[in-house]
């Protein structure tokens, strides 16, 4: 076993960039740890996530439109996949270290909330603090799983998942660097991110009908192609092109504004159009009900998240609590106690009782 690894740790320190995160060089874990006989410390925390009770809950928690029905809209799990193929096959092209930004891929949205952006609106109002996903995902791994104890991942994943965020302008030249991931494998995850929700949000978008084909920007379609496939492959090559030998993660400028428009043209025709307004106010309010009802309801907030409340910050607990929820399991948390009971037929209660 010890002898694989070492087969794979000389590998990388032959094959990859000088620019690459070799695993041997890492910054380590808060809490030291034996090494793994047969993985390197990014594969570890890899597995990590993909073991974890918040990535398997990604599955029911929306990317765009609210609890989808049908079988074929993306989830927060399927985007994480789909982020988790470009970041490699990314990494791949620079020469970079796929398990680096294969980790940072598959958790950089466990602290997602239910109901996609709505949610997250609404905890970053109700929220002494505001809220950020990302911030979030980082205290899911650190301290809320493994029933508090975190996953202990290494210094370079926690900083691809914290910083993995972007602002509404995507020219790399006006983002500070302190907001930037510190490896050129989190800034490809940073890229592989927002490459896959632009993509695939068109194609769920024009899936339920929400726009068409000919809705969007031609002069973007002109630079990046007609079709789903089209779209990521050149914008895929372009990050790779752009960024050999460089000493960050880029676009070019062509690409780079015809990505920036398709984005725009997303915020505010599907995630802040008018056809999903009114579902998103009504999520919006959920959420901000059963904050305030856990915050005046201690005694419930334990029983139904089973933690003692003792010496704890009570609005960083609620928050826990409902970012870390489904779509579903907030529903059926709020028709628990907001929703009266519905008496059964004749002679049932005992059968209740």
């Amino acid at each position: 076993m010890t002898t694989i690894k070492k087969f794979w740790e000389k590998w990388e320190a032959q094959t990859l960039s000088p620019l690459a995160t070799l695993s041997t060089k890492s910054r380590g874990r808060e809490r030291p740890e034996n090494e793994c006989e047969l993985r390197n410390c990014f594969q570890r925390d890899r597995d990590r996530i993909i073991h974890s009770k918040s990535f398997r809950r990604l599955k029911h928690k929306s990317q765009v439109f609210l609890s989808p029905e049908g079988d074929h809209y993306r989830t927060r799990l399927t985007h994480t996949l789909e982020v988790s193929q470009i970041s490699r096959t990314i990494a791949r092209g620079l020469r970079l270290n796929e398990d680096l930004t294969e980790a940072i891929s598959l958790g950089h949205d466990l602290g997602h909330t239910p109901f996609g952006h709505a949610g997250e609106e609404a905890l970053q109002e109700i929220r002494p603090g505001g809220f950020k996903h990302n911030e979030q995902s980082l205290r899911v791994v650190e301290f809320i799983e493994r029933d508090g104890k975190g996953l202990n991942l290494t210094w370079e994943v926690r900083d691809g998942i914290l910083r993995h965020s972007k602002t509404r302008d995507l020219n790399m030249e006006k983002v500070s660097k302190e907001n930037l991931p510190h490896t050129l494998e989190g800034q490809v995850v940073r890229w592989s991110d927002m490459i896959a929700y632009v993509n695939h949000d068109i194609d769920d978008a024009i899936r339920a009908g929400v726009i068409t084909q000919c809705d969007l920007p031609q002069d973007c379609l002109e630079i990046l192609g007609e079709t789903h496939r089209e779209r990521i492959n050149r914008m895929v090559k372009d990050v790779i092109l752009n960024s050999v030998d460089n000493s960050s993660v880029t676009m070019s400028a062509p690409v780079r504004n015809a990505t920036q428009k398709l984005r725009n043209f997303l915020f505010e025709t599907v995630y802040f159009g008018e056809y999903q307004k009114v579902e998103r106010e009504k999520a919006k309010r959920l959420i901000k009900e059963l904050y305030q009802f856990f915050l005046e309801n201690l005694k419930v907030l334990e029983k139904e998240y089973r933690i003692n409340l003792y010496y704890q910050d009570v609005n960083l607990i609620v928050c826990d609590f409902i970012s870390g929820m489904t779509d579903r399991y907030a529903m059926a948390i709020y028709r628990k106690y907001f929703i009266p009971f519905s008496w059964p037929q004749e002679g049932m209660g005992k059968e209740i009782n």
